[in-house]
């Protein structure tokens, strides 16, 4: 079968022939229509994630939409090494697939689950998001945090803050309600003001993409301007300003800040997959916003350095 296929740990993924999965007992093949890129993906495919088997070659891909041979159309996720989602056809569980909803097309759907689980299974999962709470989302301009803004609202926040360092960007995050945006950068005194005068009047939920430094400012402020004793969850999912930081150990100690993350092995792997089958069907009601771009299979090698976290590409097969 033609895949996308990474011969080693690094490199560009290369459009080619691949043997083809043969199906066991309890596992559905599918004939797959559409699979996106993802930061889970361009991390696995480099070997630096965590999750990475570490098996090369491979195919890309953790998730897509497609059909099994009965011509259901369902959505996939995690198939087993070295077989990835950017394949013509792919064998997994039956447990790792779900109906698509009617109302929603292939590109949509293959390009929100992964970003949009991101932020629902930590909100349900993790942070146990209740109506009329506070959120923060920091690293809110990429789609996974523009997603996290819409989420929010979605399952009932009364306000949310978001954050980034694109102050256009910021904007448009807003149309999608946010209520405050505060830019990153500059001058961190001022940050860490902004941050405080928002810790002050109340959140309840962070929900953290990107790390390093305004994951620091962010802990630092909510211990010093949180309310004595009030849990403020500190949900951290993404790394995009660095994998390390320096935390006093006064932050946990003088506040009730509850620091934790959501990925694959702090939520159990069917409840991940149940927050992916909520977010597919409150995609339409919900209308959330997703940028895609739709790009051919065979294209991926020209495609694959020129992915951003402005829209989702998807390849279609």
């Amino acid at each position: 079968m033609k895949a996308a296929i990474v011969q080693k740990a690094g490199q560009t993924p290369v459009y080619g022939d691949f043997q083809e999965p043969t199906p066991t007992a309890g596992e559905n093949r599918i004939t797959v229509t559409a699979a996106a890129i993802s930061q889970v993906v361009k991390s696995r495919a480099s070997g630096q994630h965590y999750s990475s088997s570490g098996q090369f070659p491979s195919v890309v891909g953790i998730d897509g939409v497609g059909r099994l041979d009965d011509g259901r159309r369902v959505y996939f996720i995690l198939p087993n090494a070295p077989y990835g989602s950017m394949a013509e056809r792919v064998v997994l569980p039956a447990a790792h697939c779900l109906a698509v909803p009617d109302d929603l097309d292939d590109i949509t759907a293959a390009a929100i689950a992964n970003p949009g689980m991101s932020s629902w299974a930590a909100y349900a999962e993790r942070a146990r998001l209740k109506v009329g709470e506070t959120v923060l989302v920091n690293g809110a301009t990429g789609t996974a945090g523009r997603l996290a803004v819409q989420i929010a609202k979605h399952l009932g926040a009364k306000k949310v803050i978001a954050t980034g360092r694109n102050v256009e960007a910021l904007r448009s995050v807003a149309a999608l309600g946010a209520d405050v945006t505060i830019p990153l950068g500059g001058d961190e005194t001022v940050l860490e003001a902004r941050f405080k005068e928002q810790f002050a009047e109340g959140i309840d939920v962070v929900i953290d993409y990107l790390w390093g430094k305004s994951a620091e400012c962010l802990l630092i402020a909510g211990a010093k301007a949180g309310a004595e004793a009030v849990p403020i969850r500190f949900v951290q999912i993404g790394a995009v300003s660095g994998s390390d930081i320096a935390l006093p150990s006064a932050v946990l100690r003088s506040s009730a800040i509850e620091l934790m993350g959501s990925g694959l092995g702090s939520v159990p792997r069917e409840r991940f997959i149940r927050s992916i089958d909520g977010l597919l069907r409150a995609a339409k009601p919900g209308g959330f916003q997703i940028a895609t771009k739709a790009v051919p299979l065979s294209e991926v090698e020209q495609a694959w350095p020129q992915d951003d976290s402005t829209r989702r590409t998807v390849f279609t097969v």
